[in-house]
């Protein structure tokens, strides 16, 4: 039986695309008489049989080798492209993860949408998503992993534009498509570059032949850096970023999946690439540039924002950034843990912070205050779900944090400064939010704010239960660093800069004796960390602008030149039927006209060549 569901864990993925196929006639118009929630409830089914799918088939295969399936997709002449899938404890793992979350956000959904009735399409992108990561973590191929991530963009796009009548969501749900197809773009050259030079896009074999490779070193760099495009863009990473941001329009049920598993997937593809792009030294420093810096830019533009939701996705945007680094310094097995526990928190905090703005019908920091009275089950997960984020023992992200920290501490020390300052950046984030809605006095916009539906409740718990009992997990697991070898230097500045940037947070902004809001001296520094240091402007006076001309040019050309000929040519053969029918009118006059000007044009060529 068991066997049985090893070698049919490729059902998993079609379980979440069934349940979506079945939502469908609750689409409106077509069922009407029962409502839209039967969607919902049946892809929530699905997704609870494909957790215990995964479940069961990951402890009883436990600690066992890896295992492979293959099947034939492709073969024509010499191409001969296979789907394969990987079956380890790794892949399975990352199954339970996904399935899991995605079941606590769909129940999430049911005191979320409550009065909308988009049940049915909402509840069938969500299914897409966890098909498209449920295959994505099974899949053994590069060249399946670039089709994965297309089917996961496509969704992202229709999710955030799930409410299409508001202009903001059309616009988000564009810019969010358009920022990621430049990655995805250059990442299919380097796929179908890739080919031709390993004969594979099997990962495993793609890591046996970097072992032995023998290609320049710049044609390694450039593959490699284009590889590294696609995943930099599902990532949200510098200067790809700003379509997390565009994403927040989207409903919160969807945030979750998007904030925690949906950006670990080009972190995902970057892991199991990591033998490949360890081929050239100058696109791992590359991953380790763009890590660093986008890591202390988000963490630092979030301090900025004044929507909870825009606050949230530039911390992720800064996770993903550590995530990059620890890729590009060789870390694969702390980058993996750090994606488990990052997603833990991270969906606590959006699932605490969802019902607060369901409740108050406000995104606006500002507008907040005074909830824990009235909101103690929020408050208390949003607190968890912060500690469980930045380094404080003993949660997750503590252990994690802390052993990538003492690795980098002697190849790499300026990396673990980039770390405390992203880790104290994160946690002053992070409180400044908690005490701008939690704390202070009642405001306008929360004197009625109970705590939400069971819906909402349940997930948010259940996730708190795991948030808290990650460090157990991890025990059990043997995945934790070994007490005896801890660097107590490392976890000590770590666990002091999380310190620092909760208790500076929490005196600015639980103080009623300072002013708020809190400006800077320098207006100018603030508004320049609060437009996300003008990227956006950036972009639309350079790129856009140049895109924008060469299309003004280009639509010039087309409409004066030629459609200009065209339209001249038209123009002449009308005139010249038009002239020429009466030649054929039966009228003698018209007979004698065309004589007479036909020897005048004739005499009239005849001077011209004497002339000449």
């Amino acid at each position: 039986m068991i066997e049985a569901l090893s070698q049919t864990i490729w059902l998993v993925p079609l379980y979440a695309l069934m349940g979506g196929i079945l939502a469908i006639p609750w689409s409106p118009g077509i069922i009407r008489e029962t409502g839209p929630r039967p969607s919902g409830y049946v892809n929530i089914l699905m997704t609870l049989i494909a957790l215990i799918h995964s479940l069961v088939t990951l402890i009883e295969t436990w600690g066992k080798p890896a295992s492979y399936l293959s099947f034939s997709w492709l073969h024509a002449a010499d191409l001969n492209i296979t789907f394969d899938i990987e079956i380890s404890t790794i892949t399975l793992s990352a199954l339970v993860l996904i399935t899991a979350l995605n079941l606590l956000a769909q129940i999430y959904a049911i005191g979320y949408m409550e009065m909308d009735w988009g049940w049915a399409r909402f509840y069938s992108l969500l299914a897409l998503f966890e098909a498209g990561m449920c295959t994505l973590v099974l899949c053994n191929s590069l060249f399946f992993s670039y089709v994965v991530l297309e089917i996961l963009t496509l969704g992202t796009y229709l999710l955030i534009g799930l409410w299409f009548n508001q202009s903001l969501v059309v616009t988000g749900a564009r810019d969010a498509f358009l920022t990621k197809r430049v990655g995805d773009l250059i990442l299919l050259m380097g796929v179908v570059a890739l080919l031709p030079l390993a004969g594979t896009w099997n990962y495993n074999e793609l890591a046996i032949w970097a072992q032995t490779a023998t290609i320049s070193p710049t044609t390694a760099t450039l593959l490699c850096l284009a590889l590294i495009a696609g995943p930099l863009a599902k990532c949200a990473q510098f200067p790809l970023h700003l379509w997390l941001d565009e994403a927040m329009e989207g409903p919160m049920p969807a945030t979750i999946l998007r904030n925690t598993v949906v950006v670990s997937t080009g972190a995902w593809v970057l892991i199991k690439l990591q033998p490949v792009l360890a081929l050239s030294g100058i696109a791992s420093n590359f991953m380790i540039c763009v890590g660093a810096v986008t890591a202390i830019g988000a963490s630092l533009i979030a301090i900025a924002q004044i929507d909870i939701k825009r606050s949230l996705s530039y911390s992720v945007s800064a996770y993903m950034g550590l995530v990059f680094i620890a890729v590009g310094t060789q870390q694969d097995t702390v980058a993996l843990k750090l994606l488990l526990t990052y997603a833990i928190a991270m969906s606590l905090l959006v699932m605490s912070v969802g019902g607060v703005v369901l409740n108050t019908i406000t995104q606006d920091l500002t507008q907040y205050g005074g909830l824990w009275s009235r909101r103690p089950l929020s408050g208390i997960c949003f607190l968890v779900g912060a500690a469980s984020l930045v380094a404080f023992p003993p949660l997750g992200c503590f252990w994690t944090l802390t052993e990538m920290a003492d690795n980098l501490w002697l190849s790499y020390p300026q990396l673990v400064v980039v770390m405390l300052l992203v880790n104290g950046l994160t946690a002053f984030s992070l409180t400044r939010e908690f005490s701008l809605i939690f704390g202070g006095k009642i405001k306008q916009m929360t004197v009625r704010s109970p705590e939400g539906l069971w819906a909402l409740v349940l997930p948010m718990m259940v996730t708190m239960g795991f948030a808290l009992h990650v460090p157990i997990l991890l025990y059990q697991w043997q995945l934790l660093p070994i007490w005896q070898a801890l660097n107590v230097t490392v976890a000590g500045s770590l666990t002091l800069t999380s310190l620092i940037g909760a208790g500076t947070a929490a005196y600015l902004y639980l103080n009623d004796d300072i002013s708020k809001p809190i400006q800077l001296p320098s207006k100018a520094l603030q508004d320049f960390f609060a437009y996300d240091l003008y990227t956006e402007k950036f972009y639309r006076t350079t790129i856009v602008f140049v895109v924008g001309l060469v299309s003004q040019v280009i639509y010039w050309f087309d409409r004066y030149l030629v459609d200009g000929v065209i339209n001249l040519v038209g123009l002449a053969t009308i005139f010249g039927g038009e002239t020429l029918k009466y030649n054929a009118s039966g009228q003698t006059q018209f007979y004698f006209l065309s004589i007479f000007l036909g020897v005048i044009l004739f005499v009239g060529m005849i001077f011209s060549n004497f002339i000449i």
